[in-house]
């Protein structure tokens, strides 16, 4: 074991707030030990204590960590409800208790100077992106040229644009149906700006063709690009086996999102 990798703690976490962002969608905010050294994209499982149903603990990225005095003291999860697990999440209240495990998996790499950053969120998918914004503009990135690409299929989809301007980012909404934004794809958007000049790294978190987009737009234009993938997985731990993908072309190896991942070299990624 590496001896300087982040302790990964398993705790009782108590809910501090559940607020509605959208009709469908949640920000828990939970106090919690141990986030002190995480790093944008990882993620942590959730259990609800007492219940059965679902068995297996349910993964969700970290979306932001929550300061008291510069001191770590929780951390807030963006989620969607999309299954029975969800919707019981979407019920807990303030004081109600969860069993908790992270940090987990890998997340983005080690942040540098860039003058030029790109974010790329589809629907759900900016979950990852505000704790990666938060600690770009800590580490000191110039963020004046700094871009967000948020999609969805309607303006109900686009989501915390306001917390990425407050941080510095320009944003730019695209929708499916036009309801906000620029009417298109999300990947149409991140093409225009390319023709506005060389990024230093795109980011991306979103649905799998999304990403798939953008690794082929980044691979044409030879632009650093990582990728955070959402899959289906069951321990967390890499020990099941479940969130396999295909193959590295380089390794020879099948890949684990959550031990190889859930951040990916977008040119080390086999869709």
């Amino acid at each position: 074991m590496n001896p300087s990798a982040p302790r990964k703690y398993q705790q009782i976490a108590t809910v501090t707030a559940n607020q509605p962002e959208t009709s469908t969608c949640f920000r828990l905010t939970l106090s919690c030990d141990g986030f002190s050294h995480a790093r944008p994209g990882q993620f942590v499982t959730l259990h609800l204590p007492g219940l059965l149903t679902p068995l297996l603990r349910r993964p969700f990225s970290i979306h932001r960590r929550v300061k008291k005095n510069s001191r770590v003291i929780g951390i807030e999860i963006l989620y969607k409800i999309v299954g029975d697990f969800t919707q019981t999440l979407s019920q807990a209240g303030a004081g109600d208790r969860i069993d908790l495990l992270g940090p987990l998996g890998n997340g983005f790499t080690a942040l540098t100077q860039f003058k030029k950053i790109i974010l790329a969120g589809g629907g759900i998918g900016i979950a990852p992106l505000v704790f990666l914004a938060d600690a770009l503009r800590e580490t000191g990135n110039d963020l004046t040229g700094a871009i967000v690409c948020l999609g969805g299929r309607t303006a109900e989809d686009i989501l915390r644009p306001s917390v990425f301007e407050s941080l510095g980012f320009t944003v730019r909404v695209t929708t499916d149906d036009g309801s906000a934004g620029d009417q298109g794809l999300v990947t149409r958007t991140l093409e225009k700006h390319l023709a506005a000049g060389r990024p230093d790294m795109i980011y991306a978190c979103g649905p799998l063709p999304m990403l798939r987009a953008v690794a082929d737009i980044a691979g044409k234009n030879n632009l650093p690009c990582e990728l955070s993938v959402e899959t289906i997985m069951a321990c967390g731990l890499g020990a099941c086996l479940g969130c396999a993908v295909n193959k590295n072309e380089t390794t020879g190896k099948y890949q684990h999102v959550c031990i190889d991942g859930p951040v990916f070299d977008a040119r080390q990624f086999v869709f």
